[in-house]
C-alpha cells in the first residue's frame, strides 16, 4: 500500500509546474501572496495547475503559462518600445516576443507594485487574452506607480 502511495505522489508531484524563484522585497510579499490566492481558475482558456518552486507564482494549461509576482526590472527593458495597455494594465513586451508570433512572450506589468512576470508559451499568442483574463486581480493587489503614457 506505501509503495502505491507512494507512486501517486510522484504521479501527481510530476504534474504540477515548478515555478522559478523571484528575490520578493519584504514589503512586498503580503501584495503577492494575495495576488496568487485570488488569481482566477482560468487564464486563456487554460485550467489552473499546482505548482512547486516558488510559492508567489501560478501556472495555466499544457504548456504552462507562468506568472511570478514580485519580479524585478525584465532584461531589455524600454517602455518606448514594448509599453502595452490593455484593460487598464501596462505591460512591458520586449520588441522580439511582440513581433515573432512563432516565439514565447514573457510580459512583465509596467509601473506596479509589486510587478507581475508572464510567460506565455507561443500557442497562446496572441497574449491579449491572458492580458484580460488577469488584469483585474493583478490591479486589485498591486499599486499603480507610473503609466506608459
Amino acid at each position: 500500500m506505501a509503495g502505491v502511495l507512494a507512486l501517486l505522489a510522484l504521479l501527481l508531484t510530476g504534474c504540477k509546474v515548478d515555478v522559478p524563484d523571484t528575490d520578493v522585497p519584504t514589503s512586498q510579499r503580503q501584495a503577492c501572496r494575495s495576488l496568487v490566492t485570488a488569481l482566477p481558475d482560468h487564464v486563456s482558456d487554460q485550467d489552473r495547475r499546482g505548482t512547486t518552486g516558488n510559492p508567489l507564482g501560478a501556472a495555466w494549461g499544457d504548456p504552462a503559462i507562468v506568472l511570478r509576482c514580485g519580479v524585478g526590472t525584465p532584461a531589455g527593458y524600454d517602455p518606448l518600445v514594448g509599453c502595452q495597455t490593455v484593460n487598464g494594465m501596462d505591460w512591458f513586451i520586449p520588441e522580439a516576443g511582440m513581433n515573432d508570433q512563432q516565439v514565447d512572450v514573457v510580459m512583465t506589468t509596467y509601473g506596479r507594485v509589486p510587478a507581475v512576470e508572464v510567460r506565455l508559451p507561443a500557442e497562446y499568442r496572441p497574449p491579449v487574452a491572458a492580458m484580460v483574463d488577469l488584469a483585474a486581480t493583478i490591479a486589485k493587489h498591486t499599486k499603480v506607480v507610473k503609466s506608459c503614457s
